[in-house]
């Protein structure tokens, strides 16, 4: 079966999402944690897409870059001296013509490059809705109670009952 790629611009999104982004005013780890949670969940919903996350390394000195699996996501941290734009420019370049691609960044530049080499964009507030829609979807398919008819008690009383019942609401008896 052909999988779908999403790349996501790790620090991008980061830095565009206003809760990620009042979290690296206490933590960036935290931030980087919660959008990979974030992104788990749409992928667990979204299961013929294929996550792939990626943060810039290249100001790390001597960092060699990784890449590993969280949860059901692809989480890679790029080697010194390579930016996450170029890391996702070779992906989509390395990827069978016939794979849907999106890539999901603001960054205006990057944007017109990945377009260029097939893949389709999606700034960072589109990712934004479509994370957003899917956690309803989730709610409403996994969450939410399905809808009871109501519960009444006269609805199991029997008839002798009920009339009782009912000349007493009105003062009739």
């Amino acid at each position: 079966m052909k999988r779908d790629f999403l790349l996501v611009d790790g620090y991008n999104i980061i830095h565009a999402w206003p809760d990620l982004m009042e979290m690296t005013e206490v933590s960036l780890e935290s931030a980087r944690q919660k959008l990979v949670e974030i992104m788990s969940n749409y992928q667990g919903y979204h299961s013929h897409l294929e996550v792939i996350i990626v943060f810039d390394g290249y100001l790390v000195k001597g960092n060699p870059g990784t890449a590993q699996r969280r949860h059901n996501v692809h989480v890679v941290y790029t080697k010194e001296a390579e930016t996450a734009d170029h890391y996702i420019e070779k992906v989509v370049h390395g990827l069978p013509r016939e794979c849907r691609v999106r890539v999901a960044t603001s960054d205006g530049l990057e944007q017109l490059i990945i377009l260029g080499r097939g893949a389709v964009r999606m700034s960072a507030s589109e990712l934004l809705r479509e994370v957003r829609l899917t956690n309803e979807a989730m709610r409403e398919k996994f969450i939410a109670p399905p809808k009871a008819k109501k519960n009444v008690l006269m609805d199991h009383l029997d008839e002798q009952t009920r009339e009782k019942l009912e000349k007493m609401r009105r003062n009739e008896w």
